[in-house]
C-alpha cells in the first residue's frame, strides 16, 4: 500500500516547548484525512512538517515517498490552504491567480478560473473585499491549480458560518474526486470531519494518540457498561446516575453498541486532557 505520509518518532521542538513528540504516522494515499486536537495539540506544527514549511528537530517524515520540501518540484507536489485563508487584500481575485502561475510549474488556470466563476467569484474583485466563505473558496482553488497530489489545510472553516462551512466541506470532496488528490484536513469541528473523512488521526499533548482508517475505527469501539475481558478501556462516562464505557476491542463485544467518530475521538481527547492518553 502506498503511503502519502509516514512519519517515525517525529518530534519538533520551539526552543523549551516540545510541539510534537515522537509521533508515529502511516496514511495511506487517496485518503481524506481527518486531523484533530485541542489548542496547542501539535496540528499546525505536524501539517507545516508535512507541506515542508518547517523542518523536524527529531525523527523523520517522508510525504509523497520522499522528505518535504526536498526541492522546488517536491513544493509543487502539495497544495496547502493556511488557517483563516489569508489573501493579499490589495490583489483582485485575477491578480492572485497570476501570482499562483508565475509560481507554479504545473498552473492549471483553467481550473482555478472555473471554479471560482462556479462559486459566484469575480476575477476583477479585489481580495479584501471577499467574506470569509469567498477568502475560503480562493484559497481552496488556489491550492488545487497547483495540480499536486496532496492538499493540506490547517483549520480553513474555523472562522465560516455554518452555510459556508457546509459549501466549502462540498466542494473540497468535489475537488477530491476530480482530481484524484489525498487531502489532510485540521479542525476544532469534528461533526464537519465525521461527514468528509474517511481516516483520522487524534492529536493530543503532542502525540498520537489515534489513528487509522474510520471503517476500521468504527470496526473496534464500543460503548458497555461493564469491562470485556481483552479490550481496552478508553474512556468511562456518568449520565443519570448510569456508568457506560468506550472500549476498544479486536473482537466482537457481545451486547456492545456502536459509537460514532465524533464520541470515538473525544473519548481519546478526554483520555489524554486526563493524563493517561497514550501513542497509537
Amino acid at each position: 500500500m502506498t503511503m502519502v505520509i509516514k512519519a517515525q518518532a517525529l518530534s519538533k521542538r520551539y526552543r523549551h516547548r516540545l510541539a510534537l513528540d515522537g509521533c508515529d504516522l502511516d496514511v495511506p494515499a487517496g485518503r481524506i484525512v481527518g486531523l484533530v486536537g485541542p489548542n496547542g495539540a501539535g496540528k499546525s506544527t505536524l501539517l507545516g512538517l508535512v507541506s515542508g514549511m518547517i523542518a523536524p528537530t527529531g525523527g523523520s517524515i517522508e510525504v509523497l515517498g520522499q522528505r518535504p520540501a526536498a526541492s522546488a518540484e517536491r513544493l509543487s507536489r502539495v497544495g496547502f490552504v493556511a488557517q483563516d485563508a489569508p489573501v493579499y487584500t490589495r490583489l483582485t481575485v485575477g491578480e492572485h491567480l497570476e501570482l499562483g502561475a508565475r509560481l507554479n510549474p504545473r498552473w492549471d488556470a483553467e481550473l482555478a478560473v472555473r471554479r471560482l466563476r462556479e462559486r459566484g467569484l469575480d476575477l476583477g474583485q479585489k481580495a479584501g473585499s471577499l467574506s470569509g466563505g469567498q477568502r475560503a473558496q480562493l484559497a481552496l482553488a488556489m491550492a488545487a491549480a497547483k495540480r499536486g497530489e496532496l492538499l493540506v489545510l490547517d483549520e480553513p472553516v474555523a472562522a465560516l458560518d455554518p452555510l459556508a462551512r457546509h459549501g466549502f466541506m462540498r466542494d473540497l470532496l468535489d475537488l477530491a474526486d476530480e482530481l484524484k488528490v489525498s487531502v489532510v484536513l485540521s479542525s476544532h469541528l469534528l461533526g464537519d470531519l465525521e461527514q468528509v473523512c474517511d481516516h483520522l488521526i487524534v492529536l493530543a499533548n503532542g502525540r498520537v494518540q489515534l489513528a487509522g482508517d474510520v471503517s476500521d475505527l468504527l470496526a473496534v469501539h464500543y460503548r458497555v457498561t461493564g469491562l470485556p475481558v481483552g479490550a481496552e478501556l478508553v474512556h468511562t462516562e456518568q449520565s443519570q446516575g448510569r456508568t457506560s464505557m468506550i472500549v476498544r476491542s479486536g473482537e466482537p463485544v457481545r451486547g456492545g453498541a456502536a459509537v460514532g467518530l465524533e464520541e470515538i475521538a473525544l473519548a481519546y481527547l478526554t483520555r489524554a486532557a486526563n493524563g493517561t492518553g497514550a501513542h497509537r
